[in-house]
C-alpha cells in the first residue's frame, strides 16, 4: 500500500476566484515521480500557460532527487500537462477573455501511484474581494463556536 501525496497551494483560493476544475496527468521523469513521491515538491507560484496548443506548468518546484545520480532533474522546469482534447481547446478558448489564468490547485497522487495534478480555471481578486473572503471567514468561525457552546 502506498502513501497518498497531497500538496496544496494554499494561496490559490485566497488570490483567485475559481471558475472550473480539472484534473490533469503530468509528464515526469524517473527522478521527479521519487521526489513527489517523497513530498518534496511545491506548486505555491506555479501557473499554466499554452505553447502550441500543448498546457505547461511553469514555475514548479519539484526538488531534486536525493539518491539521483547525474540524471537527476532540474528543480524549475516546465512540466506537460496531458488533458483530453476536448478539455484543451475549451480552457484555450475561455483564456482568450482578459483576466483569466489556469493556476495548480493540488499535486497528489492516486491508488496507482501516478502524479495528478488538480488545476483550476481562475479570475484575480481585487483587494476588497480579499477582505470580503476574510470576513466571511470570521463570521463562519464565529457562528460554528457559538453553535457549538449552545
Amino acid at each position: 500500500m502506498q502513501k497518498t501525496v497531497n500538496i496544496l497551494n494554499k494561496r490559490a483560493k485566497f488570490d483567485y476566484e475559481i471558475l472550473e476544475k480539472y484534473t490533469a496527468g503530468i509528464v515526469l521523469t524517473g527522478t521527479e515521480i521519487k521526489s513527489i513521491r517523497l513530498g518534496k515538491a511545491g506548486i505555491a507560484e506555479s501557473f499554466c500557460e499554452f505553447h502550441n496548443g500543448e498546457l505547461f506548468v511553469i514555475n514548479s518546484h519539484i526538488e531534486e532527487y536525493l539518491y539521483g545520480t547525474h540524471y537527476n532533474h532540474k528543480a524549475k522546469s516546465e512540466r506537460k500537462l496531458l488533458l483530453n482534447k476536448k478539455e484543451l481547446k475549451s480552457l484555450e478558448k475561455s483564456l482568450q477573455n482578459k483576466g483569466l489564468t489556469i493556476i495548480p490547485l493540488r499535486l497528489f497522487t492516486n491508488e496507482k501511484g501516478l502524479a495528478k495534478l488538480d488545476i483550476a480555471l481562475c479570475r484575480g481578486k481585487k483587494t476588497f474581494d480579499k477582505r470580503e473572503t476574510i470576513k466571511d471567514r470570521d463570521n463562519k468561525r464565529d457562528l460554528d463556536r457559538i453553535k457549538k457552546s449552545h
